[in-house]
């Protein structure tokens, strides 16, 4: 069932629209093998997913900032699969991730298709709590900037989501109204949550199959998401 009286449609972008688990699979490849870390990579990204959504978790809440997150991901993950690595180490994988994540540029599946549909009927925009410095060579790198018409990151909005801040924020320099809008994101209590809050409709993008309550809209594929725009 389509939705009526939307005009601005907000993405957050890794996990919903930039592939961000696929795009750090390869980050680590490449890292690894640069500073001949001898380690199975399926082993070390089994461990790492988990804790870095952890530690996400934490930068949202303002328990850690960015560097605290760069570097206790990368430790608390070596520590857990009991692989010796020093601080230097640490540091110097924690910087070259962050230089090299934004060279990769795999999209979800349906990425483009649906950018190319929704432009001409809706007006889009970014909402993302990712470092200001990635986000733009992410999407540069992928060729989805010219499909936004803004983008609001957590660092220049000075709080991350779900803080009804950065909503505000990103509706004043979009010049909507949050009646007019609605958010699509795969973080339940950040994006969908956040957006409900300040007045945003919102569709959960559940391709995680997380537990949700049953009246939120939502997907498993972006494509998906022609049923409601």
């Amino acid at each position: 069932m389509k939705i009526k009286a939307i005009k601005h449609v907000f993405f957050d972008l890794d996990h919903t629209l930039w592939d961000f688990d696929k795009n750090s699979a390869l980050t680590f490849d490449k890292i690894f093998k640069k500073h001949e870390v001898d380690i199975s990579l399926d082993a070390f990204l089994e461990v790492y997913e988990p804790v870095n959504l952890r530690y996400w978790k934490r930068y949202r809440n303002d328990e850690i900032d960015k560097i605290e997150l760069r570097y206790g991901r990368l430790r608390d993950t070596f520590n857990e699969i009991s692989f010796a690595v020093d601080d230097t180490l640490i540091h110097n994988l924690s910087v070259d991730y962050i230089e090299f994540l934004s060279s990769f540029s795999h999209l979800f599946e349906g990425t483009l298709e649906l950018l190319q549909y929704l432009q001409p009927k809706y007006q889009l925009h970014i909402i993302t709590n990712g470092f200001e410095e990635a986000q733009m060579k992410k999407m540069n790198a992928s060729a989805i900037t010219s499909f936004f018409k803004t983008v609001t990151n957590a660092e220049i909005a000075g709080v991350k989501k779900p803080n009804p801040i950065i909503f505000d924020f990103a509706l004043n320099i979009a010049k909507a109204q949050p009646q007019e809008s609605i958010m699509i994101g795969d973080n339940y209590e950040a994006d969908i949550l956040g957006a409900l809050n300040v007045g945003y409709d919102a569709i959960f993008f559940n391709y995680r199959n997380d537990q949700t309550e049953p009246h939120i809209k939502q997907i498993k594929h972006l494509s998906q998401l022609k049923k409601y725009l």
